[in-house]
């Protein structure tokens, strides 16, 4: 069973019809016909029931389907990992968030470039999701992001766990008190500016998450595009935010940035990269991030490529 059987197979399975999967495959109907004839005898199973028209799978078929359709993207995965391994000699690709932009970040790049010079440096704003999809396709060689997800050919290192603050207008209540931190349950009744609202999951499911674990609920909140928009509108007075500690240097003129109790609130910065790649570039760029966190004074826990 090669891998074109499985892109034959899930052809036909999709379009319900070898002629159409024919004409999609780009080959004629009799040859398609006896691949996929050959693939049955040789698993030992009818996968499609050819009585039915349109053509409909077997169960074992949509059994078969299911996994084929899994390894084809793998596959597919693998070839876009080598190609882009293959450039990786040349230029470094770097996905982040646009709240570590503001933070750290381009003190590592401008490290980065004193170690590597010649080497191109591409930058794209990612949310977390995205930068998983970044490194399978091979878009991006690394991504700084702070939502952990699972994936099989990612490998996630959270480089250290970062405070989140509340940013309030300089006239609210919180603000006029002199509030030297808050609690996550003072939030409840407040209007929250949640960002971003695309693509999803982002940091505004990270922070209705806080609430859910702590058995409360954000009774009124509002999504909002980017952290840009929620800050000026916080400043506006159109209600609060919570963001990392690293951006309480933005619109500190028109803001206030109270921490949370005991700074139990934090929220991961997570370097991610695809599995099993050791590359020196990486190595660098992570012993970079190491040193300009020595050089802040940030407690982090080290991790190796």
């Amino acid at each position: 069973m090669e891998l074109r059987h499985l892109r034959y197979f899930v052809a036909v399975a999709e379009e319900k019809s070898f002629n159409k999967a024919a004409a999609r495959l780009y080959i004629s109907q009799p040859p398609l016909s006896r691949q996929i004839k050959q693939l049955e005898e040789e698993i030992g199973v009818t996968l499609i029931d050819r009585e039915n028209r349109p053509l409909k799978l077997t169960e074992a078929g949509e059994f078969f389907y299911d996994h084929a359709i899994q390894i084809l993207k793998k596959s597919d995965d693998l070839r876009a990992m080598t190609i882009r391994k293959g450039s990786f000699d040349h230029s470094l690709s770097i996905g982040f968030v646009s709240s570590i932009l503001y933070g750290i970040l381009p003190k590592v790049i401008a490290r980065f470039r004193e170690v590597y010079p010649n080497i191109e440096i591409k930058l794209y704003e990612l949310n977390s999701w995205q930068q998983t999809q970044g490194l399978v396709d091979g878009k991006i060689d690394v991504g700084f992001g702070r939502l952990l997800f699972e994936d099989a050919s990612i490998r996630r290192m959270v480089l250290r766990e970062e405070s989140l603050v509340v940013a309030v207008p300089i006239n609210h209540p919180l603000a006029k008190e002199g509030r030297t931190s808050v609690r996550l349950m003072d939030l409840t009744n407040e209007n929250l500016l949640l960002y971003p609202t695309a693509p999803r999951p982002s940091f505004i499911d990270y922070v209705l998450e806080l609430f859910e674990a702590r058995n409360l609920k954000a009774n009124y909140f509002t999504e909002v595009r980017e952290l840009h928009i929620a800050l000026g509108l916080v400043a506006a007075g159109e209600g609060l935010t919570i963001v990392p500690k690293t951006l309480e240097h933005l619109r500190s003129q028109e803001v206030i940035y109270i921490p949370f109790e005991d700074g139990l609130l934090t929220s991961p910065i997570v370097m991610s990269i695809r599995h099993f790649d050791k590359s020196d570039l990486l190595k660098t760029l992570l012993d970079v991030t190491y040193q300009i966190y020595d050089a802040e004074g940030f407690d982090y826990k080290r991790e190796n490529i």
